[in-house]
């Protein structure tokens, strides 16, 4: 690369080097290497690797909870936002949510992130399902199911073939927007 890079380029290969390799891999030589620039560039950016992991794991957030919402509500026309939510989140590639939750199993930076991920998530599957009209009880108690059947599917690693895909993704659909 020739050209100077910025902390969120250092941030982006992270991402890409914690989803294919996990998190032991986030260091700065090999990652400087790879980027063909000096561990220089990473320093000017961050002024350690604990620096540049709490960085990394704010990126995530950011791109796996706020640009996935952002999305949802600027994209939910006829269908409800909690059906255009469930699409999405059910048919994205997951190696990045496993590699930062195996993370979280010995970081307790990691750990935290996957908390606040996961309550950030829940508040708004649970805002989505009162806004059409369910007691907040049951809407708290459908999301965390449709949550969980969220998290299954990210950490089971093995995609379903397309038509069971599919045929899974309309029963969650349906129990989201059954009416209690």
């Amino acid at each position: 690369m020739n050209e100077q890079l910025s902390a969120k380029d250092w941030l982006d290969q992270g991402l890409k080097v914690l989803a294919s390799r996990g998190f032991t891999a986030l260091k700065a030589e090999p990652m400087a290497k790879v980027m063909g620039v000096s561990r220089g560039s990473f320093y000017w950016h961050f002024a350690d690797v604990a620096a540049f992991h709490a960085a990394l794991l704010k990126h995530w957030r950011d791109i796996a909870a706020e640009q996935i919402i952002s999305g949802v509500e600027a994209s939910a026309g006829d269908e409800p936002a909690i059906a255009v939510l469930l699409r999405r989140s059910f048919t994205i590639r997951l190696s990045l949510e496993r590699a930062v939750r195996s993370w979280a199993a010995s970081d307790a930076a990691a750990q935290h992130a996957v908390q606040a991920i996961d309550k950030r998530r829940l508040g708004y599957i649970e805002d989505l399902l009162t806004a059409r009209g369910l007691p907040p009880d049951v809407a708290q108690a459908r999301a965390q199911v449709l949550y969980w059947a969220f998290l299954g599917h990210a950490l089971s690693g093995r995609p379903l073939p397309a038509g069971q895909q599919e045929a899974v993704l309309g029963e969650l659909i349906r129990i989201a927007l059954h009416e209690p």
